[in-house]
């Protein structure tokens, strides 16, 4: 065969080749469970990936958030779900122990990618020293209060308890402080404030500590002695006692912010100091949002390129300001736009006395026994050292079985 020859025949087999390399796609698909104002923010972000991508297109779904955990589980080790997904660290062990669920990504996060975030959102998306995601978001709890009835939020439990008590009619149904109590993540803030915790050395259960027992008779003390708080409190009467204006203060997440009526005029601050643990100031549990990499997906350079670019100080600006999200990645809180966002500007506060929330597999075996000790607790069933060392012995019991 000539040369030219040759020649001829590989420029008509690049001719056929080349437009079919042209027109190959990749696609991500992309799980998530926004709604309402975060997907129209979120489908932004996506959209300007799209933009300065060539051959990369995204496919997003809205899961439910009721079932979005349980479809993951069920769903992804199967490869028959997301190439990336979103969702808070607490399933993060879990999954990882039951394996072919989420890619690890220490090969790709370099020390330069890890020092853009919120040290401890970092922190909560490492388990056994390998990075398993990237943190988008983080939700804290803190203080929410009424300007039409109070205008200086306290700073202690003394002052708490005395401004509460000052602001609290028991027959009118008006309290000075009303929050979901008898729910452990939103215990979880005295807990930390004295020293407590669910785990200790080894991820053994620690729920029956002293500490964890102090935390719990002060919340009576409030409940049953200082007489401040609401009796059976639900998330519904907790809202509808704000925007009515009988209820002071309350404790809660950035979720609150949707249920607050339009005409309620609200300030932030920080979770008081607790006197009663040497004015260690309440630490709730910190919940951070991370982007994964679905270990079965055949795309997991293209996902990393994706996540990244979710988590850039760009897109988690557009979270923050449209989405109203509270980002963790840390330039976003140098932009004037968020600095001037009062409460964007509270919630970065927060974080800084905050503690993330356990993301051990162990950590799905705590919140039932948790919960009916917390139910036998406030309705007088229990004293906090008999709950709780109920509690104990059924998370150990069931901590047992899944080590099996």
């Amino acid at each position: 065969m000539t040369r030219s020859s040759w020649l001829l025949i590989m420029t008509v087999a690049a001719a056929v080749v080349v437009p079919v390399l042209a027109s190959a796609q990749t696609e991500l698909v992309v799980w998530h469970a926004y709604r309402g104002r975060e997907k129209a923010a979120f489908e932004q972000v996506v959209a300007d990936f799209e933009a300065s991508q060539q051959g990369i297109t995204v496919k997003s779904l809205a899961v439910p958030y009721d079932a979005y955990a349980d479809k993951i589980s069920a769903a992804v080790p199967r490869g028959k779900g997301p190439d990336v997904f979103i969702y808070a660290q607490d399933r993060l062990g879990g999954w990882v122990e039951a394996g072919r669920t989420i890619e690890p990504l220490d090969f790709y996060v370099t020390p330069d990618i890890s020092e853009r975030f919120l040290p401890a959102t970092m922190e909560a998306m490492t388990y056994q020293g390998n990075v398993y995601g990237l943190p988008m978001n983080f939700k804290v709890l803190t203080m929410f209060y009424n300007k039409a009835v109070l205008q200086d939020p306290p700073e202690t439990s003394t002052e708490l308890v005395k401004v509460a008590g000052s602001l609290t009619d028991q027959s009118a149904r008006r309290f000075g402080l009303a929050y979901w109590y008898s729910d452990f993540y939103y215990h979880s803030g005295l807990m930390n404030a004295f020293g407590g915790g669910v785990f200790g050395e080894g991820r053994d259960a620690t729920l029956d500590r002293p500490e964890n027992v102090q935390s719990l008779e002060l919340l009576l003390q409030w409940l049953n002695e200082d007489e401040i708080l609401p009796a059976e409190p639900s998330t519904s009467l907790i809202t509808e006692l704000f925007n009515s204006g009988r209820a002071a203060m309350v404790f809660s997440g950035p979720w609150f912010m949707a249920e607050i009526g339009e005409d309620v005029d609200f300030g932030l601050a920080l979770l008081p100091r607790i006197d009663e643990a040497g004015g260690t100031r309440m630490k709730p549990w910190m919940t951070i949002e991370g982007a994964y990499i679905a270990e079965p997906s055949e795309n997991k350079d293209a996902a990393f390129d994706f996540i990244l670019h979710l988590t850039d100080t760009a897109a988690a600006t557009v979270m923050a300001l449209e989405g109203r999200q509270t980002p963790a990645r840390t330039a976003v809180y140098d932009d004037p736009r968020v600095q001037e966002d009062p409460i964007l500007a509270a919630f970065r506060e927060q974080v800084e006395y905050a503690v993330p929330m356990p993301n051990f597999a162990e950590m799905t075996m705590v919140w039932s026994p948790a919960t009916t000790a917390m139910n036998s607790l406030v309705r007088g069933a229990a004293s906090p050292e008999v709950a709780l060392e109920q509690a104990q012995e059924d998370v150990e019991a069931r901590i047992a079985s899944l080590r099996k």
